[in-house]
């Protein structure tokens, strides 16, 4: 008799982010709330297929670990689940583009047959990291996200302008750490979000959250790449408030032929281009 064939693949596929318009405390100790910037081009894909191994891997590098994956059998109750994994990130895992919330989620997905509701996602990634980026939203920058609590806070009342962004990685990557809540206050930016901005108006609020969080937290200094903006243009910046990405935002056709060029000048890595918003 001809073999048996195996289980097609289980396949999911979760975009990340690029960092965040805002990130920080409401008040001196409110909670950790952001507003992330999507990235539809950047994902995170897993592939299972029943079969002897044991293991989740990018290459030759285990992503996520046993003990991970043994927790989130058991938070499924899939403790029988045994197979062959493979996940491909297209970001750099702690470059702030939320890799790591998009394998927990790409995994669970697979386990799951397709994606649970959005707070049985966020609980299950929040048990894994204790933090998690809102990947599991349908429109996940439409809202203001409590990342330590894995909830929405408040949605944001309108549609973000439309905007083209252009950045990179600025080293290696920085791992969040969950009980990290040393951030700047961020009250004023957030009700200007809140107020419906424009793009200068949103370009400022980036660039205003960027500055105050690396003046209190250090990290990668976005004043080169604000510099470089002001030049060509850019509305202003976005950065990864605990990662590496760094990124120029410039309304819709305005983004010059040398902006690439001008952020690997600047030492960023990994150059990427999207658009992201949704009101021209």
């Amino acid at each position: 008799m001809p073999p048996r064939p195996l289980p097609a693949p289980i396949h999911a596929r979760v975009a990340g982010h690029f960092g965040e318009l805002v990130q920080g405390r409401l008040g001196p100790s409110g909670p950790v709330a952001l507003v992330t910037l999507p990235c539809p081009v950047l994902a995170v894909h897993a592939a299972w297929r029943p079969g002897p191994g044991f293991g989740l891997w990018q290459g030759a590098h285990p992503v996520l670990g046993r003990g991970d994956l043994a927790r989130l059998f058991a938070l499924l109750g899939a403790g029988a689940a045994r197979g062959r994994w493979r996940l491909h990130t297209q970001m750099p895992p702690g470059g702030g583009a939320g890799a790591s919330t998009a394998a927990r989620l790409a995994v669970l997905r697979c386990l799951a047959g397709g994606a649970l509701p959005p707070a049985t996602e966020a609980a299950f990634c929040l048990a894994l990291e204790g933090a998690s980026d809102p990947l599991m939203l349908p429109a996940p920058g439409q809202v203001l996200w409590a990342p330590r609590e894995g909830r929405i806070i408040a949605p944001l009342p309108a549609t973000l302008p439309t905007i083209e962004v252009i950045g990179g990685f600025a080293g290696p990557g920085l791992r969040t750490d969950a009980l990290d809540t040393r951030f700047a206050d961020i009250a004023d930016l957030v009700a200007g979000l809140h107020a419906g901005p424009d793009r200068a108006d949103l370009g400022r609020i980036a660039s205003e959250s960027a500055r105050r969080n690396h003046v209190l937290r250090g990290g990668p200094d976005p004043a080169p790449l604000i510099a470089a903006g002001r030049e060509m243009g850019a509305l202003g910046v976005a950065v990864a408030h605990t990662g590496t990405a760094q990124a120029l935002l410039f309304a819709p056709g305005t983004v010059p032929d040398a902006a690439a060029g001008t952020l690997r000048a600047l030492g960023l890595t990994h150059i990427t281009a999207f658009r992201s918003g949704g009101e021209t």
